[in-house]
């Protein structure tokens, strides 16, 4: 029997992870009110979809069979992508801001394998290739998401400026007219005692 190609493992791990991604990347995509990011997600869903098959085929084509492992982390991120969470909170629970550093940096000595296969290596340059354009799509994606919650803070903040400077030109015109009130209420008083019709008594004869 021929000895299994080294880079069998890898190529089953990429198989279960962009299915299991493909699921909740589109699970997402229909719960997230934002169109923009409902665009994107479905891309990468798509993509890791295509990614999960075609690594599958290829281990059926070097005449092995995919195997199947338990994962807890792809039901976390099913719980975190259906949840009521914002999108800038999925992308963040998820880490998905900076995943070209943090995840695929893996990729960039598996090519140091010179025992890969042509069409092997055709399929992972392209996986590869694909990958680190998701990540720039999340990530744009999520820094649009930042950038507009910004705008959208600052404009709630300039509306709470407004609001507490016509409330205390509100509260000197209330005090005005309470003082002009008391003006008012206190000549009547003056003139029933007296102090007001001191100007206009005639003198006695």
């Amino acid at each position: 029997m021929p000895e299994a190609p080294t880079y069998l493992g890898l190529l089953n791990a990429i198989a279960l992870a962009e299915a299991r991604a493909h699921c909740y990347f589109k699970a997402w995509s229909t719960v997230t009110p934002n169109p923009d990011v409902k665009a994107v997600l479905q891309t990468v869903s798509w993509r890791e979809g295509e990614h999960g098959m075609a690594f599958a085929k290829r281990i059926n084509e070097l005449g092995y069979e995919l195997r199947e492992s338990d994962d807890s982390a792809s039901a976390r991120a099913m719980e975190i992508v259906t949840s009521a969470r914002s999108d800038i909170e999925k992308f963040e629970e998820l880490r998905l801001t900076n995943i070209g550093e943090e995840i695929l940096t893996f990729f960039d000595n598996v090519f140091a394998d010179h025992t890969i296969d042509i069409q092997t290596g055709a399929l992972l340059g392209r996986y590869i290739a694909e990958e680190h354009d998701t990540a720039r799509l999340l990530r744009g994606c999520y820094e649009a998401l930042v950038a507009a919650s910004g705008a959208r803070d600052a404009e709630a903040r300039s509306v709470d400026d407004r609001i507490t400077s016509l409330t205390a030109q509100v509260e000197l015109l209330c005090a005005a007219v309470d003082d002009l009130r008391k003006i008012v209420c206190a000549e009547p008083a003056a003139a029933a005692n007296g102090a007001g019709d001191a100007a206009t008594k005639r003198p006695r004869r």
